[in-house]
């Protein structure tokens, strides 16, 4: 028998709140995260909005001087000031900070990045220009996309597997499928995983821009124009933040009557082999993560009957992705629903996987389904599947399991397959 695991920790932060409990209720009440960028760097490209996490003073607003120091946020990039708040706030949801050495040998960390952090490149070369001198000892340190799970670490003495994902936009999924395989194959009783990303700056949207990968018909509108699955998406906005999860070893959580929000029943990865940046016109990358999720589960098509799709708006990717599912359901759609939580907080990039597995587990442990906003007219590969259009909707099933897709430039693929876990 495989060791099962289970979610016993959540943590976030995002442009819907900071924290889980914010972020999921503006996510279920249908508010979106996507804002205008005021900035005049960014006049000159045509995508002028994003969905940034709210900073400062008030209450909804996270505080970075209050959470660490002036002299730590040096040594930082401001991803890893994200990995840091949100993986405080899973291990207090787990009531998981042991003391023992044991224990802490056998908590891993598994938490990616997708992009460096260009700002401080940026900056960095300007300040060169002025003089070597001028250059930060720690910009080495701050660019480097393991020291989200290097800092995790430090803070809180883990000595397991210490792992980094960095495979563009599936980076949070694969980082939670290969913590859930640490745990499975007795690397570690409980491993800290998930991915952060803040790479909202004129630099990156430039660039994206340039790929023609994002949403430049909606600056005036910011809230309407991430839609996935709609007749009028026309390509992703970037947005930024962290979503850690806690996963434990079953006995391990029961033994200390931890709390349980779902169980890891599968993981599925694959590759397109087709594009740098678009995914194979069938899916069938998509297909096979899909299919192999469903077979390290032992499940069938048909015992799932949500799945939290990668969907980021853009035209080829949805209907591609939606292809992939008809067909691994033999166009048998019936009770499956589907849906895109990117409509409200945007596309995290390294980031987005696990906090849409986040709000999958949510959806699971609450038997509510996070709504796809700006859905109005459905595109032709959405016709007989329900998206959750603009509302939450009821989760009936007798017992809920889910699948969490991820896609990234390269075509790369991960699939996550979570259960409902009868407490």
């Amino acid at each position: 028998m495989k060791r099962r695991v289970v979610v016993t920790g959540l943590g976030a932060i995002s442009p819907l709140g900071i924290d889980t409990q914010t972020s999921w209720r503006n996510l279920i009440e249908g508010t979106c995260g996507i804002q205008k960028l005021n900035s005049k760097d960014y006049e000159k490209i045509p995508c002028k909005i994003a969905a940034l996490v709210k900073t400062g003073d008030k209450p909804e607003e996270f505080n970075i001087s209050k959470f660490i120091s002036k002299s730590e946020q040096r040594t930082m990039s401001q991803a890893t000031i994200f990995g840091l708040k949100a993986s405080n706030e899973a291990l207090k949801d787990a009531q998981w900070t042991p003391t023992d050495p044991t224990d802490k040998q056998r908590t891993g960390v598994c938490v990616g990045m997708g992009m460096a952090d260009l700002t401080t490149i940026c900056e960095t070369w300007e300040a060169l220009k002025q003089g070597y001198s001028k250059i930060s000892p720690y910009f080495v340190p701050k660019i480097l996309p393991n020291m989200v799970a290097g800092h995790i670490s430090m803070k809180f003495g883990f000595t397991g597997p210490n792992h980094t994902v960095s495979t563009a936009c599936a980076t949070g999924c694969h980082a939670i499928g290969d913590a859930f395989k640490f745990i499975q194959n007795n690397y570690a009783d409980v491993v800290v995983c998930g991915g952060a990303e803040a790479s909202v700056s004129p630099i990156a949207i430039a660039g994206f821009c340039r790929l023609r990968a994002l949403s430049t018909s909606f600056n005036e509108d910011p809230q309407k124009s991430s839609r996935p699955f709609d007749k009028k998406r026309e390509g992703f906005i970037m947005g930024e933040g962290s979503a850690i999860l806690v996963l434990e070893e079953l006995n391990h959580a029961l033994n200390r009557k931890a709390n349980i929000y779902a169980e890891i029943l599968g993981y599925g990865l694959s590759g397109d082999a087709a594009h740098i940046t678009a995914p194979h016109e069938d899916g069938e990358g998509a297909y096979l993560a899909m299919s192999m999720a469903l077979s390290d589960a032992h499940l069938k098509p048909t015992d799932i009957t949500y799945i939290n799709a990668h969907a980021t708006s853009t035209p080829l990717g949805d209907a591609v992705e939606l292809k992939a599912i008809s067909r691994l359901y033999s166009n048998n759609t019936e009770k499956l629903a589907v849906s895109s939580t990117k409509g409200a907080h945007g596309h995290l990039l390294g980031a987005a996987g696990n906090l849409e597995t986040l709000f999958t587990v949510k959806a699971v442990h609450t038997g509510v389904l996070p709504p796809t906003l700006n859905l109005d007219n459905k595109c032709d590969e959405s016709k007989n599947i329900n998206c959750v259009p603009h509302k939450k909707q009821e989760w009936t099933s007798k017992y809920k399991v889910a699948l969490k897709n991820s896609f990234g430039f390269g075509g790369t693929n991960a699939c996550i397959c979570i259960g409902e876990y009868p407490n």
